[in-house]
């Protein structure tokens, strides 16, 4: 089962410092725009055993949510329970409710 978060959520976890937001699109999307705060591993060269162990919340974002769902399983099958939360809306979510985007 995966773990879906809410744009509402993943802000109250930015401000409040218990969420990391990972951004799994390409370096390009990520320098036309990105939710302040998050950091960018790319699918196309993601590597769980990058992801930090800081003990806050490991959330995925992308474009539309779907390669959110392909990092989460790839963290999984590496052993990383913690990276689990979805952020279902993704960029499409974001930008449409007009919060900030960051370039």
């Amino acid at each position: 089962m995966v773990d879906v978060v809410t744009r509402e959520q993943v802000k109250a976890g930015l401000a409040d410092g218990s969420i990391t937001l990972i951004d799994v699109r390409e370096p390009n999307e990520f320098a036309a725009g990105h939710i302040p705060g998050s950091a960018n591993m790319p699918l196309s060269r993601f590597d769980p055993s990058q992801l930090p162990r800081d003990g806050k919340r490991i959330v995925f974002s992308c474009r539309s949510g779907n390669r959110t769902l392909q990092a989460i399983e790839m963290s999984r099958l590496f052993g990383r329970k913690d990276a689990c939360a979805h952020y279902a809306g993704s960029m499409i979510d974001w930008v449409g409710a007009g919060e900030p985007v960051e370039v």
